[in-house]
């Protein structure tokens, strides 16, 4: 039944003003809905639950990630619109941010606004 139902993301905000601007004007999320649980947005057919918090401590790992066809193309378009990808040391495209693993997979990493860290991969 899992398998075949649709998967929703929970992230945590402390501030879900910046969160929905973050989402709606970098990412291109669309917005659903706000009330005092959580911010919701809509991610093509993903709904993202954006949880508010009082306060937490973000995971030094990927909490959230968006496989994508051509990872190069989406790092621009999301620089382009002001989002800082991170360039850890083990990266090797240290303009775009896009570390290549040794099977040829591809990711980049960057933060929300409350430091929860997020990708963007490719696959071969």
């Amino acid at each position: 039944m899992l398998a075949s139902s649709k998967v929703v993301g929970f992230v945590p905000t402390k501030d879900s003003a910046k969160a929905r601007s973050f989402d709606e004007g970098k990412l291109g999320f669309q917005f659903v809905s706000d009330d005092v649980f959580a911010l919701v947005m809509r991610a093509g057919e993903t709904m993202i639950r954006i949880a508010k918090a009082q306060d937490f401590t973000p995971a030094p790992y990927t909490v959230l990630g968006w496989e994508v066809s051509n990872i190069e193309k989406v790092v621009d378009w999301l620089q382009k619109r002001g989002v800082a990808f991170e360039k850890y040391p083990f990266v090797q495209d240290k303009e775009l941010g896009i570390w290549t693993a040794p099977t040829g997979d591809k990711v980049a990493w960057f933060k929300d606004p409350d430091g929860n860290v997020l990708s963007v991969s490719q696959h071969k």
